[in-house]
């Protein structure tokens, strides 16, 4: 019989520990029960979440209480469609379901000129078209060649392209007020060591493959050239390259979600 001195020693688990597994317990149980009093404790637990979204999508002081009305209806939904069984966290699903939410609430309130929807979403393919095509070549796309990515006639990327007019000067993306002292970068793919706050940013990076992690991390937390990537961890310059690029547009995808 083993004596107390001969047991194996074994850690005993930090408070974040524990209260990371009592939140994971919550939302299991929410899952099955989708009890309004568990609903109440996890709205509560993320609403900061909500807030820094609804404050970053702000344009204008007067917009913050509408915004955050949509990014708290944004985290019920996530909170309803959450399945912790899918191995995702629910800072990285609540981040993408919030800002999603904020960012069509933007699209349709976004229009000083009547805009068919139709036309609206054309133009959003055909922006989206354009920046993708900026990062392959390097430069700005022609409009043929916009027409030829999109498959759609020159004439109807022409018509897509005018609307812009119609927009206000609003962005359809999520972006920082100036006035915020703890502003974080709008795209996630440009984190800086200065954000107090980069749970976001955290929760795309941890879905990345260790080496592409890496990678990301040392280009944009502590500044190397892909170069001096390249020698610490032993690829080739043009290899850390592509893994970069791979990543970013990853990371890029998955905040689109």
């Amino acid at each position: 019989m083993c004596t107390a001195l001969e047991q194996p020693f074994t850690e005993a688990p930090t408070s974040a520990e524990l209260a990371s597994r009592a939140l994971a317990d919550l939302h299991h149980e929410y899952r099955s029960t989708r009890d309004s009093g568990l609903q109440a404790q996890l709205v509560e637990r993320y609403q900061r979440l909500a807030f820094r979204l609804a404050r970053r999508a702000a344009k204008r002081e007067d917009e913050v209480d509408d915004l955050i009305q949509v990014a708290m209806i944004g985290l019920v939904k996530a909170l309803w469609r959450y399945d912790p069984e899918r191995g995702i966290s629910f800072t990285t699903f609540a981040w993408s379901t919030i800002a999603g939410e904020l960012k069509r609430h933007r699209r349709d309130h976004a229009w000083t000129l009547h805009v068919s929807r139709a036309l609206q979403e054309r133009y959003l393919r055909t922006s989206a078209a354009i920046e993708e095509l900026t990062h392959q070549l390097g430069r700005s796309p022609t409009l043929p060649q916009v027409a030829t990515h999109l498959k759609e006639s020159l004439e109807a990327v022409i018509e897509a392209v005018s609307v812009r007019d119609a927009q206000t000067p609003a962005s359809l993306d999520i972006a920082s007020s100036d006035d915020d002292p703890h502003q974080e970068p709008a795209d996630p793919a440009q984190p800086g060591d200065e954000v107090e706050e980069r749970a976001e940013v955290e929760a795309l990076l941890s879905r990345l493959s260790d080496r592409e992690r890496d990678i990301v991390q040392l280009r944009f937390f502590r500044d190397l050239t892909q170069r001096e990537i390249g020698e610490k961890l032993g690829l080739s310059q043009m290899h850390v390259s592509r893994l970069l690029a791979r990543s970013l547009d990853q990371m890029r995808e998955w905040a689109a979600e």
